[in-house]
């Protein structure tokens, strides 16, 4: 592949990495704080990109042409035919690492669900501490938060609080519904899932990567994630409401 066409693939991966950094395309990637350098990576690529054609441009043809020939190989002149259908076949080859660009620009990957929650387990760990939470009824944690209280602080800081999650539904291999939410410490490459199992007014039908907004109160019942025997503790539900997918489908740990 020549500097021309390395420079088409820079450019064409720093538009890519631009595209979803100016989107929420991004938030299926990797964590929200990392935008500014997605956008700054994208933005030395394409720098990267033009400043290798301009240098192209500007060097004398001489120059170029030797280039060229160093790039068909020291056997070009040595059996022609057979070394310019090899160098033929390996810029074809290396056309093909396009290809992923392509699917980045016009598919936008699925954040993941309960497919990959229901075969992981729990992520959840004991946090450094418990801040002191907020006034209001109900009051609005995530998943993390939630089950971090309800697991390791024994619902201390939650008793007597009306609370409000959201997350997805995943079922077990028992059929067993937990609210989920995959947590990210960089990128989607490490998404783990945070699982609260669910008892008291739970909807008579659940349907696998439902997204439910659930309002309840601290309940003391836990059971083990049946693939790494983590903790999953329980929240009892006074009131569960369909919500659209929110923006950004993953948590931070907190």
């Amino acid at each position: 592949m020549n500097r021309q066409a390395q420079a088409v693939v820079l450019f064409l991966v720093g538009g890519a990495v631009l595209r979803a950094g100016t989107t929420d395309l991004y938030l299926r990637y990797v964590k929200a704080g990392l935008r500014p350098l997605l956008l700054a990576a994208g933005a030395v690529l394409i720098v990267a990109a033009v400043a290798t054609v301009w240098y192209e441009i500007r060097r004398p043809r001489g120059e170029q042409h030797d280039a060229h020939e160093d790039s068909r190989g020291p056997d070009h002149g040595h059996g022609h035919d057979h070394g310019h259908g090899h160098a033929h076949r390996e810029s074809w080859i290396s056309w093909l690492l396009v290809l992923p660009l392509f699917a980045l620009i016009l598919v936008a990957p699925p954040a993941l669900g309960s497919y990959s929650a229901v075969r992981t387990g729990t992520a959840l760990q004991a946090p450094w501490g418990f801040p002191t939470l907020p006034s209001g009824d109900p009051l609005k944690l995530s998943v993390d938060d939630y089950a971090g209280r309800a697991a390791f602080d024994h619902g201390r800081s939650l008793k007597g609080r009306k609370v409000t999650i959201t997350g997805f539904i995943a079922l077990d291999r028992s059929g067993a519904p937990y609210l989920t939410r995959m947590i990210l410490s960089c990128c989607a490459a490490d998404a783990q899932p945070i699982k609260v199992g669910l008892t008291g007014r739970t909807p008579p039908v659940l349907q696998p990567d439902t997204w439910l907004e659930i309002t309840g109160t601290y309940s003391g019942r836990r059971t083990k994630d049946p693939v790494n025997n983590g903790v999953i503790p329980f929240i009892d539900v006074s009131r569960a409401t369909p919500v659209p997918a929110p923006r950004d489908q993953y948590e931070s740990p907190e």
